[in-house]
């Protein structure tokens, strides 16, 4: 029997499985080859895409650096301009407030300053993502930087007899009888241009173009009394006779004035940042060979003088405060107005007694007392004000009698997961062999004060009393703390006033303080800012010189150490040599022959954050002493809290009353 085979013969030799297994193949290649594209695909769309973001970024922070360049340098512009103008300067139709040289001056000095490479990661900024700008000149494509010369409007009343139009050379004046003709106000208008390159860590770099018109209002007014603060100097000496020992060599910033005159010496170089004054006519040089002559023309042969703002010589003599009381009152009722002139002994006691009270309720005498004790003003009555005694209602803290110890603490504790702000006085008192410390903690966060006493070594009593010390003076109450003590701040030996430590903040953001005290004021240890106001060393933002605002570090902490019958002495305790004070120190009232002294062992660098008023210049014993002007205190009228004033009186001429500089921006341009 035979088989029958039914199978198809192979196509080309290959069964039909064989041709499946090959599309399977081509299949597989095929979607391998769209997956690897894919791939490819989705990587380059990553790439270009995280480029693309990091080009974006690092475009848009250097844009933020070009525009904060352009706002910079205009604010340069303006510093340059008025700085030159000086309130109080007797006004001369002769000398023009802004010198016509001043416009090429601020254009050179603002392409000097930052026509390079500038980084602006100081202070609030440090640890933003690295940039820098620079402006530039003439330019093709670009505005470049520019400023144009003033033109001059003058507002007067009257009839002038000169002829217009009046320009900032020509300025109307009235010669013969005049009693109907004054200035009021000269408005100087600077056409400026500004070109800003910023530029980021990656090269990528965005231009920014600005224009428009820099006023500088100045008004000129009749001769009168305008109070200002002491802090407003960097340096005021108040008896300095010419030709006396000459006053150090150095830069030396802030404005400086004194009721007697300025000498100079031959083997230094003297740097005025700011106005200088004196109440001399002439200036006193001293020439180690020829000996010392008297003389107004500056600068001398052979002295290095550099004067960068106005020079006034003759001027009217600053009157001095009369005493303390304003500072004493102060702290019964936050205004410190009354007191210097009308109260007797007898009715400031009276006023004492109903304010202040202990920890423990117990009134201040009212006769008065020598027994120590701290006082606060405070009420337990419950009022509309005070729904919830005890209520704080004057401005600070008394001490009766002297201080052993008065240590400063800006503390940070977290409470309930907030972090607060805290200005921390301590201070120790002696009574035989027993010493009392007081605790006071002012919480500018929670806005309540607490007052804490130990006596040797027992128990702690605490009072919380419900609100701050206020400044009541101006238009509305600010968060501010006089600190008087009736009697002396240390034992001339190894304490007295200081901070927690070396290094170590004592005053807290926020925290506005002044300290008198009836004798003298001994300082042992460091007493700074927490945050400080202004560079101290050269280069610290940009090329700015030492001495510089830092942007974003004024929060109003401000310190005023003040005696009208002391001295503020040194009696370092610190194991470097070194100490460091920032406060506006005033040592002076009529009468009174204070100064800044070092009556402790040598030191080896100083260094003040703030000014001095002194009665007498006074030997520092020291190796370098660095005294840094609080650039703040020119600012409207910015200064502690209650601190001495004096009464500004120009001559019998117009003087130059207010400078107010505004911006006028016409056009701001992108150039990307």
């Amino acid at each position: 029997m035979s088989t029958v085979h039914n199978s198809e013969p192979a196509v080309g030799g290959r069964s039909r499985g064989s041709r499946s297994k090959g599309m399977a193949l081509v299949v597989t290649l095929l979607l391998l080859t769209i997956m690897v594209a894919m791939t490819l695909a989705m990587i380059v769309a990553v790439t270009s895409d995280t480029l693309i973001t990091k080009y974006y970024g690092n475009a848009r922070v250097s844009f933020y650096s070009a525009d904060s360049g352009v706002n910079i340098a205009r604010q340069y512009l303006i510093n340059q301009l008025t700085g030159t103008v000086s309130v109080g300067t007797d006004f001369s139709t002769a000398t023009q407030p802004i010198p016509s040289s001043e416009t090429a001056t601020a254009l050179a000095n603002l392409l000097s300053q930052y026509g390079s490479a500038s980084t602006i990661l100081g202070g609030s900024a440090t640890g933003s993502w690295p940039s820098q700008f620079y402006v530039v000149g003439s330019q093709s494509g670009t505005l470049g930087t520019t400023l144009g010369a003033p033109n001059c409007t003058w507002s007067y009343s009257g009839t002038p007899t000169n002829s217009g139009p009046f320009t900032c050379t020509n300025v109307p004046v009235c010669s013969g009888s005049c009693s109907s003709f004054a200035l009021t106000d000269v408005q100087y208008l600077y056409p400026y241009t500004i070109t800003a390159i910023g530029q980021s860590i990656a090269n990528e770099h965005q231009i920014v173009e600005d224009a428009g018109n820099i006023t500088i209002n100045i008004h000129i007014g009749p001769a009168a009394g305008q109070n200002k603060s002491f802090a407003a100097f960097g340096t005021f000496i108040n008896t300095y006779a010419e030709c006396s020992t000459p006053f150090a060599p150095g830069t030396l910033t802030g404005p400086f004035f004194t009721n007697g005159a300025w000498t100079f010496e031959n083997s230094g170089s003297y740097t005025f940042t700011g106005s200088v004054g004196s109440v001399s006519s002439t200036f006193g040089w001293d020439n180690t060979r020829s000996g010392c002559t008297e003389s107004a023309t500056y600068p001398q042969t052979g002295f290095s003088t550099t004067f960068q703002s106005t020079v006034s010589l003759g001027a009217t003599a600053l009157p001095l405060p009369v005493n303390d009381y304003s500072q004493k009152e102060a702290v019964v009722d936050g205004l410190g107005t009354a007191w210097p002139n009308t109260e007797t002994a007898a009715q400031m006691d009276s006023a004492m007694n109903a304010a202040l009270k202990t920890y423990n309720g117990t009134a201040y005498p009212s006769s008065g007392t020598t027994n120590p004790g701290v006082y606060m003003a405070y009420t337990n009555t419950s009022s509309s004000s005070c729904p919830t005694p005890p209520c704080m209602t004057g401005g600070g803290i008394y001490v009766e009698g002297s201080a052993n110890s008065v240590m400063l603490t800006a503390a940070n504790p977290t409470i309930s997961g907030t972090t607060h702000n805290q200005q921390v006085f301590t201070i120790t008192q002696t009574s035989g062999m027993t010493t009392t410390t007081t605790t006071i903690t002012v919480d500018l966060t929670s806005m309540t004060t607490t007052m804490a006493s130990q006596t040797g070594s027992g128990s702690t009593t605490t009072l919380t009393i419900n609100g701050v010390p206020e400044n009541l003076t101006g238009t509305s109450p600010s968060p501010a703390t006089m600190l008087y003590v009736d009697g002396t701040i240390g034992n001339s030996n190894n304490t007295g006033l200081s901070g927690p430590g070396q290094g170590v903040a004592a005053i807290q953001n926020g925290a506005a303080i002044t300290i008198a005290a009836a004798g003298n004021i001994d300082i042992t240890g460091d007493v700074l800012y927490k945050t400080e106001p202004v560079t101290l060393t050269q280069n610290q933002i940009g090329s700015e010189p030492a001495d510089t605002l830092i942007p974003g570090n004024n929060y109003g902490q401000v310190l005023g150490l003040f005696t009208a019958t002391g001295n503020i002495a040194e009696y370092n305790q610190q194991a470097n040599g070194n100490i460091e004070i920032d406060a506006s120190l005033a040592m002076l009232s009529q009468g009174s022959s204070g100064g800044w002294v070092n009556d402790g062992n040598a030191i080896n660098t100083i260094t003040l954050v703030g000014g001095r008023a002194a009665m007498a210049a006074m030997d520092c014993n020291c190796t370098t002493r660095n005294i840094y002007f609080d650039q703040r205190f020119l600012q409207g009228g910015f200064a502690p809290p209650w601190f001495p004033q004096t009464t500004v009186t120009p001559s019998a001429q117009d003087s130059v009353t207010s400078v107010t500089p505004t911006v006028q921006r016409t056009q701001w341009l992108a150039a990307y």
